[in-house]
Order: structure tokens, then C-alpha cells, then sequence
């Protein structure tokens, strides 16, 4: 292929298209086809595939799961098996976990497809219809799980308008405007699929589906004044007095006591319509949102409307609203305007999208601890990808502190020792609010940190541009953990390369590897840290209120490192693991039994029926 002008290379790659759509088996034509990629990317990005990512992208072409390690080159990986399924012209789809990394890596990309007649879309949140339907119309596409799942739900909803004569209501609905070529789907199949993060999006986000909510009923007023009623009395409710709070299903449920207080608190006159069993519920959910929703770590407030921030990217989550009147009860606690629970016109789960694609792929940095369930749900292999040189990120011992104060003492004195040697620094927390009260703590300090969360989403960019900058302290949530691939600055080799600190363990010991492996990059030197203390969330998750509140007393008795403590942390790490893993099971089951339920009765499987 290096003998070929760039003219004859794209007459080539035209010539495996004609081969391909001729009937010949693609399978045999791998190896002209990664060659021609592997040259297009020598020749427009100045970037050639190594052998490890040759070998990535046929394990991604035999429906497998690739485990590669960060820096690795993930996104050049992809290229191959895209362009391989897209020679059969049905369109090959890329998804992964948000807009930024969707349009950076298809913008990136796009000259090597070029070189090889390949044409490239991109789905992007708020799209007009016209042009998603573009975008799909390409021979490679690259967005989101969720956009893609979106446009499917609103594919079927109008293909059901059109039989049921009820275009203009659904296009109101779906925001499609009349005019021409409105009324046709964006999709055209689901042939390909490659997942990008597929841990993040195959397991994390599969416990939430995704739903296509139709036009609100009535007595918004009456439910309006409700939601604001119980977050206002919602304070005045002790827990074992007057309610029983479930740890392990996270449920709240009013004792009598409790009842007979609700009956006894004085309501707006709107309410009187209401059954006491329905007030009842509002008050549970107004007590569930206090004691486990919170500001600046689950959402924010932008515009006087609730926007989520996504727990495993740290990202704010445009569009979606949580289910069940959770999302209202957030609205009534901090005071906003209460936008109405509505109806359920479409859903499907991100396990049952997925399963419906003639092929599946996918690769992320971490998915050998969750190779069963992929391969039980998925039908996939999971691979490792060895790394092309091999790593030598060093872990430095894990300190475990008694309380949180000792902990950030601690980690700010880490920060101030690596930043004296002049290395660059990236410490990783799980929230907004602890990223800015550390970012705080090393203020005061006399040091002059970035923060990078999703409030500064504008300049991720340029702030991951330089995080591996001589001297550079960058404090970041989840955000810095995928997607972010951070060079090193000129000498910072030599001074033994980034340096990641770990504030707390997350939910899943996936996340916690993503942002280690943001050091240690192809060969790069770098170290990490883990930082932990007894009164850490992750222990009162895994092990419920009596024996957190134990180890918290523990811990305020200690004043400095604690020993042989670090197993605890990982012990209860795997519990709640476990319990992810069983309501993602919970859920997959249930879809599959309203499925047949409305497929015995006739019904799409994905869309409800009216009324």
C-alpha cells in the first residue's frame, strides 16, 4: 500500500467496497482493508497503527471486547473495524459516553476516512432532525449511547404516528417540524456497533433506560403544590420515629407514627383532592431526595432549572431527568420551577439497543473485572490488548486517615511535595463540591490549582492541554478519568512524570482505574496514590449505617495513618458492586417480560400505548 499514490489508495479502497457489496465474504478482505487504514493514517495524521492496535481492531471485527490500556490509542484502534463494516454500506456506528469526546474523535478521524472515500456524521444533542438523518445517511457515524438510542425510541414513535394518521401530534411531541422530509426516520438500520468506554456505557448507564416521555396530563397544579408541600415539611420527619430507611434498596417507608403526623400537618387546600396514600408517597419521596440527592455532587442548579451530573463521568447529563417523581421532588426542595412528571410514551434499555445490532464491539481501558457479565448479557469476548511498550506507572503505599479532615490534610501535603519537584499533579475526586473545597484547601496554601468539573466543561480542552505541564496542579471529578489522554510537558519525563492522586474510591473499581491510567501513558513514567478515611461514603454504601457509624467512630479516635484498614474500603467496594450488578439483571429481566406481555398482545415492544 506504500506504493500507491493517494489517488490509486482511494481507487483501492472504492475497489473493496464493489468486492464487498458483490457478495464477497467481508472477513476475507481484513488484512487489504486494516493496510489501507494503517497507511491513510501514516500518510494524513501522521499516525501508524502498531501491531497491538492491528490486533485490537480484528478482536473488535470478531465481536470482542478490547481492554486497552489508556494512551494507547483507543481512537486510532477504532478506525480500522469502522471502516471494515463500513465497506458493506449499511453504516457503521461509534458511541460513547458524551458530545465532546464524539465530535473531537470524528473531527480527529475524518481526513483518514477521506483519504479512503469514507464519509463521516456526527450526532450531537439538539440536532434538528434533517440532519441526523444526514448524519446517519454516512457511511461512518460517531455520537452518543443515548442520542443513538433516542433517535431509535423517536423512530418508532413516528412510524406508529404515520399508521395511527396522528403525525402533527407526535411531531409536536418529538419536536419535528412539518416540513419536507420531516416525517421520514433518521435511522436507516442498526448494522455495526462499536462502543467506545464500553464499560461506562454497557454496564453503568444499563441500570437507567431510556424513556420518551409523552404530552403531560392534568392536575399539574394540584401535583406542583404537593412536591413543594412535603420538601417543605419533609425536615420536620425523624428517621425510626416516624420512617424506616431501607440502606441496601434505598427505600423509604412511614411507620404508623409517621402516617398519623402526615394526617395531623396542615395542607394547601389543593391537596384535599388527593388520597392519603398518594400524599403518603409524596412525603417518602421528598424524605429519599434529602437524605440521598445532593446539591453540587448529583446536580446543579443552571437557570433555575435541575441539570444532573452523571456519577461516572462527572459530566452534566443534558436532557435526562430522573424517573419516578424524583425529579420534581428535587425541583420543590430547591426551589424551581417544578416541571411536570409526564407520561411514558417510549423506552428501551441500553442492554436491548445494543442487542439489537447484526454486530457488536466494543473497547475501553477496564473491562477484564466485568468480562462475565459482558459476555452473559452481551454475547461478547473480552479481550487484553498487551501495551506496546511496557508500562511503568509505580503505586505508592495507600494511607488510610480516621477522618475526612485528616484525609484532604494529607493529600494537600502530597500535592505540595510532588509540586516542590516540579512535577505536574492530577487529583481525582467524586464530586463538584469536594473538587472545590480541595481546590480551596491548596489555595491557601499558596498554590494555584485548575479545577476542571462540570461547571468548566467550556475549557476542558485547554485544560487537559496542559495538565502534564511542568508544576501543574489539576483537580478534576470524573471528568479527567475518560477520554482524556494527558501529554507530558518537555523535562517532565526526566522528573518521573505525572503524579495521580485518588481522594476516595468510587461505586465500581473500574472508575477508580480510569484515573489512575491517566498517568503511565505508552511507556511514560508516572505514580499514583490512593487516599482514604473511615467516614468515606464508599463504606456507608457498602456496609449500611450501624457498622459505618462504628468505623467513623474509630476513626475519630485516630490522629494519623491507620494499618492493615485498606481491605475494608475494597470489601465494601465489591458490595455495592454486587448490588449494581443485581438491579441491572432486575431491570434487563422486567423489560424482557413487558416485552413479551405486549408482543402477546400484539404492540411494539418499545412503545406505549396510547392512554
Amino acid at each position: 500500500m506504500e506504493a500507491l499514490n493517494d489517488y490509486d489508495l482511494r481507487k483501492t479502497s472504492l475497489g473493496l467496497r464493489y468486492r464487498v457489496r458483490s457478495g464477497e465474504p467481508i472477513d476475507r478482505l481484513l488484512v487489504e482493508a486494516f493496510a489501507l487504514v494503517r497507511e491513510a493514517g501514516r500518510r494524513k495524521l501522521n499516525m501508524r497503527h502498531f501491531d497491538v492496535q492491528i490486533l485490537g481492531g480484528a478482536a473488535i471485527h470478531h465481536r470482542s471486547i478490547i481492554e486497552m490500556q489508556t494512551g494507547e490509542g483507543k481512537t486510532l484502534t477504532a478506525t480500522l473495524p469502522l471502516y471494515l463494516a463500513a465497506l458493506q454500506g449499511k453504516g457503521a456506528h461509534l458511541a460513547t459516553v458524551n458530545d465532546y469526546l464524539a465530535r473531537r474523535d470524528a473531527e480527529w478521524m475524518t481526513p483518514l476516512y477521506s483519504a479512503l472515500g469514507m464519509s463521516v456524521g456526527i450526532i450531537q444533542a439538539q440536532q434538528p432532525q434533517p440532519e441526523r438523518r444526514k448524519a446517519y445517511a454516512c457511511d461512518i457515524t460517531y455520537g452518543t449511547a443515548n442520542e443513538m438510542g433516542f433517535d431509535f425510541l423517536r423512530d418508532r414513535l413516528l412510524l406508529r404516528s404515520q399508521g395511527d394518521g396522528q403525525q402533527d401530534i407526535f411531531g409536536r411531541m418529538l419536536g419535528v417540524s412539518s416540513g419536507a422530509g420531516s416525517d421520514q426516520p433518521v435511522q436507516r438500520g442498526l448494522h455495526f456497533m462499536l462502543v467506545d468506554e464500553a464499560d461506562s456505557i454497557l454496564i453503568d448507564e444499563a441500570r437507567t433506560p431510556l424513556i420518551i416521555s409523552a404530552l403531560p396530563g392534568e392536575d399539574e397544579k394540584i401535583a406542583a403544590e404537593a412536591y413543594r408541600w412535603a420538601a417543605e415539611v419533609s425536615p420536620k420527619f425523624i428517621e425510626n420515629e416516624h420512617y424506616e430507611y431501607d440502606h441496601d434498596e434505598r427505600t423509604v417507608e412511614l411507620s404508623l407514627a409517621g402516617r398519623q403526623f402526615v394526617r395531623s400537618l396542615q395542607k394547601p387546600s389543593e391537596m384535599d383532592r388527593l388520597p392519603l396514600s398518594t400524599i403518603y408517597e409524596y412525603v417518602q419521596r421528598a424524605i429519599k431526595v434529602a437524605r440521598e440527592m445532593f446539591f453540587e455532587r448529583h446536580y446543579v442548579v443552571r437557570d433555575g432549572e435541575i441539570v444532573i451530573v452523571d456519577e461516572f463521568t462527572g459530566r452534566m447529563a443534558e436532557g435526562r431527568k430522573w424517573r419516578a417523581g424524583i425529579h420534581q421532588a428535587v425541583e420543590a426542595k430547591e426551589g424551581v420551577e417544578i416541571t411536570f412528571a409526564t407520561n411514558q410514551a417510549a423506552r428501551i434499555t441500553i442492554q436491548d439497543l445494543f442487542l439489537r445490532y447484526d454486530r457488536l464491539g466494543g473497547m475501553t481501558g477496564t473491562a477484564s473485572t466485568s468480562r462475565g457479565e459482558l459476555k452473559k448479557i452481551y454475547r461478547v469476548h473480552v479481550l487484553s490488548i498487551p501495551t506496546n511498550r511496557p508500562p511503568i506507572r509505580k503505586q505508592l503505599p495507600t494511607l488510610v486517615f480516621g477522618t475526612k479532615d485528616q484525609k484532604w490534610a494529607a493529600v494537600v501535603e502530597d500535592a505540595i511535595e510532588q509540586h516542590r519537584l516540579d512535577r505536574p499533579v492530577l487529583i481525582g475526586t467524586r464530586s463538584i463540591d469536594k473538587s472545590e473545597h480541595l481546590a480551596k484547601l491548596l489555595t491557601e496554601q499558596g498554590m494555584e490549582p485548575v479545577v476542571l468539573n462540570a461547571r468548566h466543561v467550556a475549557r476542558e480542552a485547554e485544560i487537559v492541554a496542559v495538565a502534564g505541564e511542568k508544576g501543574k496542579v489539576t483537580v478534576a471529578t470524573n471528568m479527567a478519568g475518560r477520554g482524556t489522554d494527558i501529554r507530558l510537558g518537555e523535562g517532565v519525563r526526566e522528573l518521573g512524570g505525572l503524579h495521580v492522586i485518588c481522594t476516595e474510591l468510587h461505586e465500581a473499581k473500574r472508575i477508580d482505574r480510569q484515573l489512575i491510567g491517566r498517568c503511565g501513558r505508552q511507556g511514560d513514567p508516572g505514580t499514583y496514590r490512593q487516599f482514604l478515611a473511615l467516614d468515606d461514603e464508599i463504606l456507608l454504601l457498602g456496609f449500611g449505617p450501624k457498622r459505618a457509624a462504628k468505623l467513623e467512630a474509630l476513626g475519630k479516635k485516630s490522629t494519623g495513618p491507620l494499618r492493615g484498614m485498606e481491605q475494608i474500603f475494597h470489601k465494601a467496594q465489591r458490595r455495592v458492586e454486587r448490588r449494581h450488578f443485581r438491579d441491572r439483571k432486575i431491570l434487563l429481566y422486567h423489560e424482557k417480560e413487558r416485552q413479551k406481555v405486549q408482543r402477546q398482545m400484539g404492540q411494539d415492544p418499545y412503545l406505549d400505548t396510547p392512554g
